[in-house]
């Protein structure tokens, strides 16, 4: 999360737009940035289950990060920021098309789900990641000057159940669909950054490398203290 943030940083200074994959270990439970864990999951049963958890600096509802591919987008903010949450999107339908499963965008619901509505994969919003009706990618925004920060999960194995457990929601049928399943194959982690890249590519073209990592690092040692303090994270 703190290096997210340098990103956005970044962005803000020198208008260079970044795109980030990566995983996580060990595995973690993401909050979002206003969501009410202490009502909503409790810290208690967290705690008791040995689950690490961080509290994200953008928006949204809870993510169990497991087996799945978490992407940043850290760009100039040029137009709204529901403009770049559905070109970022369509970037995925893209590459999950071209993995072997048969993406679309979500249509604008009658209202939108806010955070104290439980996971954020427990329902689909306008403009997010569906297969067969059910939700493969979940994102978040933050805006801050003149960038902004995207970020979310695609699953690629693992679904939510847990938090569905924590937030009193686990029913027959979990309501979103890991691509794995869906395509009836192990998607790993590396096939599935290849498809993303690809589709980036052709969505903005050529990508640099970001090269030397020392302005990113010495921005993010800046942020780390927050992410890892627990009063952030259980700050509601």
């Amino acid at each position: 999360m703190a290096i997210d943030t340098a990103l956005l940083d970044l962005a803000a200074e020198s208008g260079r737009a970044t795109l980030r994959l990566y995983r996580w270990q060990p595995f973690c439970l993401s909050l979002g940035r206003h969501e009410p864990a202490l009502r909503r999951y409790g810290r208690d049963r967290i705690v008791a289950l040995g689950v690490d958890v961080v509290r994200r600096p953008t928006g949204g509802r809870a993510v169990w990060h497991a087996r799945e591919l978490t992407y940043a987008v850290a760009a100039p903010a040029s137009g709204t920021l529901r403009e770049a949450y559905r070109g970022i999107h369509s970037l995925f339908v893209a590459a999950i098309r071209s993995l072997g499963a048969e993406a679309s965008l979500a249509p604008e619901p009658r209202r939108v789900p806010g955070p104290a509505d439980g996971a954020c994969f427990a329902a689909p919003v306008g403009g997010e990641v569906l297969v067969r009706g059910r939700k493969v990618l979940g994102s978040a925004q933050l805006r801050q000057s003149s960038a902004f920060l995207q970020h979310g999960s695609l699953l690629l194995e693992d679904d939510q159940h847990l938090v569905h457990q924590l937030a009193g929601e686990a029913g027959d049928v979990a309501p979103e669909l890991p691509l794995s399943r869906a395509v009836g194959r192990r998607i790993e982690f590396e096939e599935a950054a290849h498809a993303v890249e690809r589709a980036a590519v052709d969505w903005t073209g050529p990508w640099r490398p970001l090269g030397d990592p020392t302005a990113v690092l010495e921005r993010a040692n800046r942020h780390a203290a927050r992410f890892r303090s627990t009063e952030w994270t259980w700050e509601r």
